[in-house]
């Protein structure tokens, strides 16, 4: 069956770094938009980043130029690099193909 596993989360500093990983098995992984979304305490789940097959990607307006997806189709894996994070991206980070979802991994932002 299709499973994501996410991975990356944690406690970081406002302003510091983290890398999430969501690798992919039981699917043809490259055949497929994939997408992060993130769910704040209280705060519906929303669409943080997208990236096409062909690489082409998207962002919510509260991450352009903090935020960077990418996908490695070779490895089944889809990445989000996080910079200068702020507490207000404290939250549970979900993959998705819009199919099927990983069970999420943490990023706390706090000093």
């Amino acid at each position: 069956q299709v499973q994501l596993v996410e991975s990356g989360g944690g406690l970081v500093q406002p302003g510091g770094s983290l890398r999430l990983s969501c690798v992919a098995s039981g699917t043809i992984f490259s055949a497929y938009v994939m997408f992060w979304y993130r769910q704040a305490p209280g705060k519906q789940r929303e669409l943080v980043a997208s990236i096409t097959r062909g690489g082409t990607t998207n962002y919510v307006d509260s991450v352009k130029g903090r935020f960077t997806i990418s996908r490695d189709n070779a490895k089944n894996t889809v990445y989000l690099q996080m910079n200068s994070l702020k507490p207000d991206d404290t939250a549970v980070y979900y993959c998705s193909d819009m199919n099927y979802w990983g069970k999420g991994t943490l990023v706390t932002v706090s000093s």
